[in-house]
């Protein structure tokens, strides 16, 4: 991959209730990238942002990732990418990756001089 890639579930997603009811939803880790993106718009450039659906697996991460690797919010480093000493890296078929809100922040405070998350 040339750049990052960003994986998120898309916000107002349908989901199935406890009830079996349907209800529209958000992901609040994927909200909260959402929310640092928007306060730092130009780090969307730098990414390739792809949206998963709710039920697993999700495709696009597993056929990348494996069985199993499909949390989202979840950044797929791109060719060269160096995360920094504040993130805790994952790798599954050779492929590094952050799989939560707060790593996925800490690169981009390392990467774009963002700030970091508290």
């Amino acid at each position: 991959m040339e750049k990052d890639a960003l994986f998120l579930l898309a916000p107002g997603f349908q989901a199935t209730t406890g009830d079996g009811g349907n209800r529209r939803e958000f992901c609040p880790e994927c909200a909260e990238i959402w929310g640092v993106l928007h306060y730092f718009p130009a780090i969307k450039e730098a990414l390739d942002i792809r949206y998963e659906p709710l039920a697993h697996p999700r495709p696009g991460l597993a056929a990348i990732l494996g069985a199993g690797e499909w949390n989202c919010p979840t950044l797929i480093f791109g060719e060269g990418a160096d995360a920094g000493p504040f993130a805790a890296v994952k790798s599954a078929k050779g492929v590094h990756f952050l799989d939560n809100a707060r790593d996925i922040a800490k690169y981009f405070a390392h990467r774009f001089g963002t700030p970091f998350p508290r």
